[in-house]
Order: structure tokens, then sequence, then C-alpha cells
């Protein structure tokens, strides 16, 4: 290895470096934020070629410096027109404690170009950090019961004001931003006749893929979430949606694969398009509470096929970018016989709901440990989909009190990141220009303000 990286140093030093902007070149970390050393780094590293003729192209992937003492990886591969290549390297943090640089070189015999990565690693006895990391953002919320004290408000919100949300959600740290869906169709699998071609979705983006538009002021709040969050070096999951709940038919698949393109396509080059989230959901039973024993391995056959062809599409169209799927915690072990299938092309799973589980069901820290190791057998990522809300007796949503936020934040110990649902709606920045939701938003985002102070002030 050590021959080989002084190779390397000699024939790249001739050649000029880029910073690369798209370049079909891509650089991920998983996860992209703050970690403990007790989690694991897994670099992702891939290209497209997006020239008309085969290329022959060198990846080599360092830690801190460009230098042949310090390769972590080196791959090399001919690549046909139009096609993809992508590597993985799992980095080991137990002894990386404090700031540390990712960085991925890649020559194609003409050009090198180069992509950088920082990554800040704290020392901890747990492999959680306790602090929220990342949180979604619907930009309208799918059900007017739930969003009955916030759809008015988010609704009328402005490009402009959607930015201000974006810089809010940075204050607070939560860096990784989940956008829920792209399209609205209420509709739920097996109890709907929608297909490709007539597909009635409406769009929170000017697509060219379907017309209909959801009629809120913004003009693109998706341009606006990624250009904000560019500037403050944050990262945006993409969510791809909605079909149908539930819905991982060959139907919903190839409409992913579409509204993925045109995604990709048009907001690609933003550097926070850090992934592609699939929102239709799923029980973690799997089976998605069909009642028929051949219906429930029809479900967990569907889900299975739906990831495998969607991973190697998106891996494709836009390599080392990962997939992420919330499913809730419940009826975890109904799913057990299908998790190793499905992970083996999932790159994230993030659960929700183990605040909540029914009566005969495991505990949420019981299905945490086994989802968990799930994922450790894979090689997936188990992340933390932490609800901030309660329910009102009408079912509509309210901000849940700073305490059993705090109360889950130390119970769940194992995930690497934590996720919440959601921002709009429940935190607000007393800065912003419009206040969504009811007053008691603003003292949310004020109390876990306070929280997150103490939990850095200890760390130093």
């Amino acid at each position: 290895m050590k021959n080989l990286s002084l190779l390397l140093g000699l024939l790249w030093s001739a050649v000029p470096l880029l910073v690369s902007a798209k370049n079909g070149i891509s650089l991920t970390l998983i996860p992209p934020t703050i970690i403990t050393n007790q989690v694991d780094l897994d670099i992702r590293a891939g290209l497209k070629n997006e020239d008309d003729q085969l290329k022959s192209v060198e990846l080599a992937v360092y830690l801190q410096k460009e230098k042949p003492d310090n390769l972590l990886h080196y791959a090399k591969k001919e690549v046909a027109p139009g096609q993809s290549f992508e590597i993985k390297h799992v980095l080991a943090t137990k002894n990386l404690v404090g700031k540390n640089t990712i960085i991925l070189v890649v020559n194609d015999g003409h050009r090198s170009y180069r992509e950088v990565k920082e990554i800040e690693v704290v020392e901890s006895d747990i492999r959680s950090t306790r602090q929220i990391d990342g949180a979604w953002a619907g930009i309208y919320h799918w059900s007017e019961t739930e969003g009955k004290h916030w759809n008015a408000d988010i609704k009328k919100m402005t490009d402009d004001q959607w930015r201000e949300m974006v810089r809010g959600m940075h204050k607070l740290k939560m860096d990784i931003i989940v956008i829920q869906e792209v399209f609205r169709n209420e509709e739920y699998v097996g109890k709907h006749s929608t297909t490709v071609d007539n597909y009635k979705g409406k769009a929170f983006y000017p697509s060219a893929l379907y017309q209909d538009r959801m009629p809120i002021v913004a003009k693109d709040p998706v341009e606006a979430i990624l250009s904000e969050a560019d500037q403050l070096g944050m990262h945006v999951f993409v969510g791809i949606g909605m079909f149908a709940w539930f819905d991982f038919t060959r139907e919903s698949l190839e409409w992913h694969k579409k509204v993925a393109k045109e995604l990709w396509e048009k907001y690609g080059h933003h550097p926070s398009f850090y992934g592609f989230y699939v929102s239709e959901e799923s029980g973690g039973n799997l089976d998605n509470w069909e009642h028929s024993e051949i219906k429930q391995m029809q479900r967990k056959k569907e889900i299975v096929d739906f990831f495998r062809e969607f991973k190697t599409f998106c891996n494709n169209i836009a390599p080392a970018k990962p997939i992420m799927l919330a499913t809730n915690s419940m009826q975890v072990p109904s799913g057990i016989d299908t998790y190793p299938a499905l992970l083996q092309n999932l790159d994230i799973l993030c659960p929700f709901g183990f605040a909540r589980m029914p009566e005969g069901d495991l505990t949420g820290k019981e299905s945490a440990d086994l989802l968990q190791s799930l994922c450790n057998t894979a090689g997936a990522h188990l992340w933390f989909d932490l609800e901030t809300f309660l329910f009102n007796e009408d079912q509509s949503l309210y901000p849940r009190p700073m305490a059993e936020i705090i109360r889950d934040l130390n119970l769940f110990q194992n995930f690497e990141k934590i996720l919440c649902y959601q921002f709009p709606g429940v935190f607000n920045d007393p800065k912003m220009s419009i206040r969504v939701g009811e007053e008691r938003t603003l003292e949310l985002f004020r109390d876990y303000q306070r929280y997150l102070k103490n939990v850095i002030k200890k760390k130093n």
C-alpha cells in the first residue's frame, strides 16, 4: 500500500487538481456531522462518466492530508460512458477525536478533481451525541387534522421565509434537513388505481413531469432550502414522494425513478443535496398491516424489490448519495424475516414512534436494540426519528415538553444520528418574520437552545 501511495503521489503531482463542482464526482460521509468515537465513519466516493468515451479512472481517499502515509482507499476502474463507479470505506473513529479531514482525489487520465469533507469526532462512552442533529421539514403537512395549528401559516411562507427557517435550524445545529415530500397525493397502497401516467399529485416545486401545483405562496421552496443550506454547510435529503402511502409496487418504483431523475437534474448541483429520502414510510412489520399471509408476503417482497432496484438506479444517476427510509418502530419481530434483504439496499433506516409502543409489543428500547443488531449485520445505518410533538384530543399536533425530549435523548443511546419530526410548526426561531404555528413553538426553540448550550459546554 505504501509503495502504491508513493507512485500515486508522483503521478498525480504532475496533473493540475480542480475543486470538483459537479463533474460527476461525489464524496459523502455517513453520518455527515459531528459523531462520537463509538461510531464508525462510512466514506462513500463515486463518479459518473458523463463523457462519450471510455474512461480509466482512479479514486484515492486520504485522511487529514494528501500524503502517501494517509491513504485510506485506492481503486481503479474502466468506466463506460453514462456508467457510474462507487467505492465504500469504513473508518474506525476510536482514536480520531477532534477535527478530521477526508480528501477524495479522482484522476480520469486527463485531469484530477478533489473533494474535501470535514467531520468532528467527540469522545464518548455511548454512540449517541445526545443532541438533535437534524429535522424533517414538511412544506405543507399532509394531514389538515395533525397540521391544524400551522398549515394555514406554512402555506403563506415565501421562498425567503423558507431560507429563514433553514437559518433557524442551523442555529440549533439541526444541520440535516429532510424534505418530507415534493409531491402531495393522499392515496394508500392497495386502495388506489394510480399509475405513472394518470398520476394526479400536486408538486411543491416547478416540475416538468406533472403540471399541478400545491397552492402555496413559495415558488420553489426546494430550491430555497437547498441554496440556503449550501451557504451554511448543511445537508439535505430530498423526499421522493408522495406516490401513495406504504406503496412499494412496481408502478410506485417507476414513478420514483422518474421523479428522482428530475430532482437530481434540477437540483443535483447543490453541494447540500445529501441524499434521497423515500417518503412512503412503512410499518415496522414491513407488511403494512395486511391481514392475509399471502398479502403480507407480497408487501414484504415488494419493499425488498423496490429498494434493490431504486438503489441501483440512484447509484447510477447520483453515485455515493445515500437512500433513507422512515419506518415505525412497532411489530419489528414480524418483519425480522425481511429486514436483512431490505437493509442490503437501504443505507439509512430512521424509525419513529419509540415513545408510543402499543401494549404487548416490545418496549421502545428493545425495539431500538433489535433494529440496531439488524443494521449492524447488514452494514446499514440506524438513525432515530425523534418525535418532538404530542397529540391533542382532536389528533392535532403540539410541541412536546422539553423534559420528555431530554428523556428520550438520554434513554436511546445507540443511535448514531438523531433527527426530529418536525421543525416547521413545532419549533420557531423568534427571529423569523413569520411564526408557523402556536406561540409555544417559540418556547420549545428557546428551551432546546438552552439545552444545546449545556451539552456543548459539557463536551468542552
